[in-house]
């Protein structure tokens, strides 16, 4: 019992007032692109010092309650020789682990994918948890378009994040349930409201068949807003009532917390959406798990520099704050100017 009632107290700290989650978890393939394209060598060392660098933000635990790495980051040492996991602790932040392998192909379905990484799964999370994870992260993606999403896709991938979330709790690890409805296609804000809501039903209907606990895990969903190539433009405000109306029609009360994820929405964007969420009546705390939309303009700054990684610090701090002031409903557009000091 004692070990439920701590996987029930860090998903809560997870989903704590005025923090969210920073997802700092790129593979090593996304993440060397990302540095070549802002001029930085893709090495190892690179990988290592530019998340040594968002982690080590000055107060960053005043924004955010936990970190997910990937596994690489998360075998490696800050500069000091304290393993990430432990530095990461000491700062007063969770430390979280990246457990799936990608999607991949799923067969009989052109265009579809389904999240692998199941197998040996039991044995690497009680190897993180030996080294400190608190919370794992398990990411589903789901395709808009063509008679997508199919049943067999949304099953696919529902069942993978329900076998995830039940290994998670037996080795005491909180798990992110990450079902992402993507925002690449010509769809309209509704029908993207419908694939989610058909989306999250199915990952429910697993999670539960799997006895796994609600108020163990936190949900990891996209906002409902329209494709990128869809030309359709929606307020904030419409895309709260979207997102919220869809969530309260299939996800129980009893979940811990819910945490959306960014989904290649722009910064201010992301916040912007965020920050109207706050007017909306729901049942779990509501906050953030970005990736691009906070680490974006801190890789950016920095550059691959050591004399700058203040700046790349300060930027992150900066976004962290936005996002921090979205979730109390305070967000405006001139925080977005206000000079970071």
């Amino acid at each position: 019992m004692s070990e439920v009632n701590e996987l029930v107290r860090t998903a809560a700290a997870m989903v704590a007032p005025g923090k969210g989650i920073l997802a700092a978890d790129e593979s090593i393939g996304t993440m060397s692109s990302r540095l070549e394209k802002a001029g930085v060598a893709p090495t190892e060392e690179n990988r290592r010092a530019y998340r040594e660098m968002l982690v080590t933000t000055p107060g960053l635990a005043v924004g955010v309650s936990g970190v997910i790495l990937c596994d690489e980051t998360f075998g490696q040492s800050f500069s000091d020789g304290r393993p990430f996991p432990v530095g990461i602790a000491e700062a007063g932040i969770l430390p979280g682990i990246k457990v799936d392998t990608g999607a991949k192909p799923l067969a009989g379905t052109p265009g579809e994918t389904v999240t692998e990484g199941l197998d040996g799964l039991r044995e690497r999370l009680a190897r993180y948890a030996a080294l400190g994870a608190r919370f794992a992260k398990w990411r589903a993606v789901i395709a808009i378009g063509d008679g997508r999403p199919s049943y067999r896709a949304r099953r696919a991938n529902a069942h993978a994040l329900a076998r995830y979330a039940a290994l998670c709790h037996e080795a005491g690890i909180v798990p992110i349930v990450e079902p992402e409805v993507l925002m690449d296609g010509t769809h309209q804000v509704s029908h993207c409201a419908s694939a989610t809501s058909m989306t999250l039903g199915e990952v429910v209907a697993e999670l539960l068949d799997f006895e796994v606990r609600l108020d163990g895990i936190v949900l990891k969903p996209n906002m409902v807003v329209p494709g990128k190539d869809s030309g359709q433009t929606v307020t904030p405000e419409h895309v709260a009532r979207s997102t919220v109306g869809t969530l309260r029609t299939v996800i129980p009360d009893l979940v811990a917390g819910i945490a959306f994820l960014s989904g290649g929405q722009g910064a201010a964007q992301a916040t912007a959406n965020l920050n109207a969420m706050h007017g909306q009546e729901a049942p779990w705390p509501l906050t953030f798990s970005f990736g691009r939309a906070l680490v974006d303009p801190a890789l950016a700054a920095w550059r691959g520099r050591a004399d700058r990684v203040a700046d790349g610090q300060r930027a992150l701090a900066h976004r962290v704050g936005c996002n921090s002031a979205a979730l109390e409903g305070k967000y405006t557009d001139e925080l977005e100017y206000e000079r970071v000091v």
